[in-house]
């Protein structure tokens, strides 16, 4: 009988450690939480297997018009790492902070890359690579500070997820060159490729709405600049974003018999193809892009 005890109290403490052991760790722990998409599978790469990375925004979903949710705060009060772009591109998600309970790092993706040099700051540095790798080192430090026992499995994660960017970048220039240099002209709906554009020697040729975020409206005055621009540079096509209105831009093809090229993604990514992770999302819209204008 005291045998068959000793055995009990045994098997019940080797339950109770596993138990305690399944509930902390990393990989049951659904604790970090990005803004975007994109920031999402950027972060899964350097995480891997270890943590659980949820986005707060759906797929399809355009940052600049998103209205919050009750949920989204309570996603935010559960989470312990919540990594935001950055650069003034979350203002939806100021209220959500204001109110959220619990304590988290917030962490900035885009911390310590340099701005593009314009009246207002272009949050949109993602769309060159090599900005990218800066993200990938600020979110493996987060998580290294959030889950130590980690390091080296994110440092190695990071590490090949940086050469994979750096591929990227090699064939994005490489598309890049069949393009002749006067072709190299972007008109899009919106301030959003700036940063590709001085990355890979384009020219930002004109946008429908002179704005960095996609919710603002141009006026009549806009339009008929735009038209002049266009008019006068020859560029010979407008590109959107899969989640942009398309009239406005098919006015200005009326005006201008320029083709409108729509299906780009810039904001977020697809469930599934065609832009299911990020480096598919770059390659997706340079090969629209190259298409165009090659």
């Amino acid at each position: 009988m005291r045998r068959f005890l000793s055995v009990w109290i045994l098997f019940t403490f080797i339950i109770s450690a596993c138990g305690q052991n399944a509930s902390t760790s990393p990989k049951a722990d659904p604790a970090i939480l990005t803004s975007t998409t994109f920031l999402a599978d950027i972060a899964r790469n350097v995480a891997g297997d270890r943590l659980i990375v949820e986005s707060l925004l759906p797929i399809g979903t355009d940052p600049h018009s998103y209205q919050p949710t009750p949920r989204d705060a309570a996603r935010i009060t559960d989470s312990k790492v919540l990594i935001i772009n950055g650069a003034e591109y979350e203002h939806f998600i100021e209220s959500l902070l204001e109110n959220a309970g619990g304590e988290r790092e917030v962490v900035e993706a885009s911390a310590g890359i340099s701005p593009r040099e314009e009246a207002d700051v272009d949050p949109h540095m993602w769309l060159d690579p090599n900005n990218v790798i800066v993200y990938v080192e600020n979110i493996r430090e987060a998580l290294t500070h959030y889950d130590p026992e980690g390091a080296a499995v994110y440092q190695s994660n990071a590490d090949a997820y940086v050469a994979e960017l750096k591929g990227l970048d090699a064939w994005i220039a490489e598309q890049v060159s069949r393009v002749p240099t006067q072709n190299r002209l972007l008109v899009t709906n919106h301030e959003a490729l700036g940063y590709f554009a001085e990355r890979y020697g384009f020219t930002i040729a004109g946008t429908v709405v002179e704005s960095f975020s996609s919710s603002a409206s141009p006026s009549a005055g806009q339009m008929a600049d735009l038209i002049d621009q266009i008019r006068s540079s020859s560029a010979p096509a407008i590109f959107l974003d899969a989640s942009d209105n398309e009239s406005l831009a098919e006015q200005i093809a009326d005006e201008t018999g320029v083709r409108v090229v729509t299906g780009l993604h810039l904001e977020s990514l697809t469930e599934g193809a065609p832009t299911a992770t990020y480096i598919d999302m770059m390659k997706h819209n340079v090969a629209l892009i190259v298409e165009a204008l090659a």
